[in-house]
């Protein structure tokens, strides 16, 4: 087991060599910042280390684990978008909702009654379920079963 180095001397020799890896892992323009949150968590591991006679196959192997998590990142970032797509709405009463609360009130009874507290009133389905004078299961079908019934109808 050989002595661990000063953590400065360790960037020193190593971070070229991170760099160019993380260069070819995620491009030139992320690179730095996966390169800084590399060696920001070799420095919080670097006290518990315990063997330094492999000390670039560590480092290669964090920066590999934060390109990874970079990838990770992107995956969930929200693209920009130049222009959103306009959707036709072909149903003026669609627009003011007159019409959707029309078709609500269509709704047999315990549906009308569970998807008008659930989406006007805001209540939950325990509240509902209270108000109906039925379980919170109970009403919880209720309301799925009439929002069913209206997408059927053509209302999303």
């Amino acid at each position: 087991m050989s002595e661990l180095p000063p953590f400065q001397s360790l960037v020193d020799e190593h971070g070229a060599v991170v760099l160019r890896l993380l260069v070819a892992l995620v491009g030139r323009q992320e690179a730095g910042d996966c390169w800084q949150e590399t060696f920001v968590a070799a420095l919080a591991a670097y006290p518990r280390l315990r063997r330094a006679d492999n000390l670039r196959g560590w480092l290669t192997t964090i920066a590999y684990r934060k390109a990874m998590d970079h990838h990770r990142r992107a995956g969930r970032r929200a693209l920009p978008s130049a222009a959103l797509p306009e959707i036709a709405v072909t149903d003026r009463s669609a627009l003011d909702g007159e019409g959707l609360w029309a078709a609500v009130a269509e709704l047999p009874e315990k549906q009308r009654l569970a998807v008008t507290h659930r989406y006007a009133g805001d209540l939950s389905y325990a509240e509902i379920g209270a108000r109906l004078g039925c379980s919170e299961a109970a009403a919880r079908r209720s309301a799925f079963e009439g929002i069913s019934r209206l997408r059927r109808e053509g209302w999303s």
